[in-house]
């Protein structure tokens, strides 16, 4: 039986829209909004404690939970060649009730 120790994680100014890329807007992610969550692009090395800072510090709401999902790019042909689309991160945040992200107006 091993404790935790809670060490206090500081993100500054400048990683938090490092670790914040951009809102996801889809049809899906449109109805996780009616039970308090948002959803974003995440940089692919970002922590779950860093993604809670990062939204809590950037838009004044108090985050309940973090989900991420690593999304494996899908191979596509592009101009006739084969290729593969990046991998890339998404984070969907649970807000606390009472919370509420615009996405759509921006930072």
């Amino acid at each position: 039986m091993s404790a935790r120790t809670s060490t206090k994680l500081t993100v500054s100014r400048a990683r938090m829209y490092e670790v914040i890329r951009a809102p996801l807007i889809t049809e899906k992610t449109t109805n996780g909004s009616e039970h308090s969550q948002v959803t974003f692009k995440v940089a692919a090395d970002a922590t779950k404690p860093e993604i809670k800072q990062a939204v809590e510090g950037l838009f004044k709401v108090k985050v309940k939970a973090v989900n991420t999902v690593n999304v494996k790019g899908k191979a596509k042909l592009f101009k006739g060649r084969p290729g593969v689309r990046s991998d890339w991160k998404k984070a969907i945040v649970s807000l606390v009730e009472g919370h509420k992200i615009d996405v759509t107006t921006g930072l």
